[in-house]
């Protein structure tokens, strides 16, 4: 029987072929470390790096390569930027649809004096825009966003919130794990301080590398959360003050990089606008016939408008890890199912605390998949 992969919003596969080649050559040919050995290799695998950061900036319409750090993931990018960032007595906004890599930061720094509020969203999953200026206080010091549901793949309206906090004086940070590599995302234009990535998503690479895109300034109100060797300024024991070594110590997962280089190079050619018209073809064959299935309750927005290919569902009439179980079991179509790891945003849709069972579309996947995918709901629905 052969698998349909539809859970991309976890992380994209197939990875393009020369994904899997880049890392194998790095590994196979250029595995050396950077900013420590004087020789040819190292400056070659230096140039790498250096050419990545300058891609992800035309990716991000960002100016400053410098102002490009590496992390293994975007979890980890955005607990540097949130602990890094928040001291106590600052108060936080955020929305009622966060993932966890935003909300457990944000509640671990809360014994230490951070507070935040949620600013509400509907049953669809959009930002109800009016309420946000009644949440701010004297000590409100950042916004921090998913830029799309990883539940429901509601968009959130960015250019509004950027806009808000500059008139308020507040730092604009954003969670770009579901939309980078899918959407186009300018910083300059989004008034976006910080923008966290992943690169496995979206983005098209291997798991282990992400990072953040950094305002210029903006790095000394960052206290580095981790320190260590650096290859730079090795006669002090202090950290470096400058970028992107003041947030980069110790190796670098320069494989993830070598594989991250080759992820964007094939967007850059193939045009993240056709991937996400593949991507919101596919979504609208299954927004349209899904709602038709018996026993089955689509979550969320009915209509490609301002989502991506995140569709969730609940089948009211079967316990749905039962039913995600069958659907992979029998029919071989791998999906994701529970609250992934958005408990709030699943209250707000009201899914709580069943959750659901998830659908990702790629630029990858067929009509036929999506077909074969409706098919197994229509089957599940019969079941008792």
């Amino acid at each position: 029987m052969k698998s349909i992969y539809l859970d991309h919003a976890s992380t994209t596969f197939p990875k393009p072929e020369c994904v899997a080649d880049a890392v194998g050559r790095f590994l196979r040919h250029s595995c050396v470390n950077i900013n420590r050995g004087t020789y040819s290799q190292a400056y070659d695998t230096e140039e790498l790096v250096y050419e990545t950061r300058n891609m992800l900036c035309r990716f991000f319409h960002f100016h400053d390569c410098k102002n490009v750090i590496f992390t293994p993931n975007i979890t980890t990018s955005l607990n540097m930027v949130l602990k890094g960032l928040l001291k106590p007595e600052d108060h936080v906004l955020t929305s009622s649809m966060e993932h966890n890599a935003v909300m457990r930061p944000l509640n671990q720094l809360c014994p230490l004096g951070v507070s935040f509020d949620r600013i509400p969203c509907t049953k669809e999953g959009e930002l109800v825009l009016s309420s946000i200026e009644p949440l701010l206080t004297k000590n409100t010091r950042a916004l921090v966003i998913t830029h799309a549901s990883n539940v429901c793949g509601t968009i959130m309206p960015l250019k509004e919130l950027g806009l808000f906090c500059k008139k308020h004086g507040l730092f604009f940070l954003v969670d770009t794990a579901q939309t980078a590599g899918v959407l186009p995302i300018d910083m300059e234009a989004l008034s976006i301080d910080i923008l966290c990535f992943t690169g496995h998503k979206g983005l098209l690479g291997p798991q282990g590398i992400g990072g953040f895109l950094i305002r210029n300034g903006l790095e000394n109100e960052l206290t580095p959360l981790i320190s260590g060797g650096t290859g730079s300024l090795s006669h002090l024991e202090e950290i470096p003050t400058f970028l992107p070594d003041r947030f980069e110590p110790g190796t670098m997962n320069l494989p993830g990089i070598a594989g991250l280089h080759a992820s964007l190079d094939y967007l850059e050619k193939t045009g993240i606008d056709a991937i996400y018209e593949t991507e919101m073809m596919l979504t609208g064959l299954f927004l349209e016939e899904v709602r038709k299935i018996k026993n089955i309750r689509l979550i969320g927005k009915e209509h490609v408008k301002e989502r991506t290919s995140v569709v969730s569902v609940q089948t009211t009439h079967m316990d749905i890890a039962q039913a995600a179980f069958q659907l992979e079991q029998q029919f071989g179509i791998l999906t994701r199912v529970g609250l992934h790891c958005a408990p709030q945003a699943h209250k707000t849709l009201e899914t709580y605390p069943v959750g659901t069972i998830r659908f990702s579309f790629g630029h990858t996947n067929t009509k036929e998949d999506v077909f074969a995918a409706l098919t197994a709901l229509e089957q599940i629905s019969k079941m008792t």
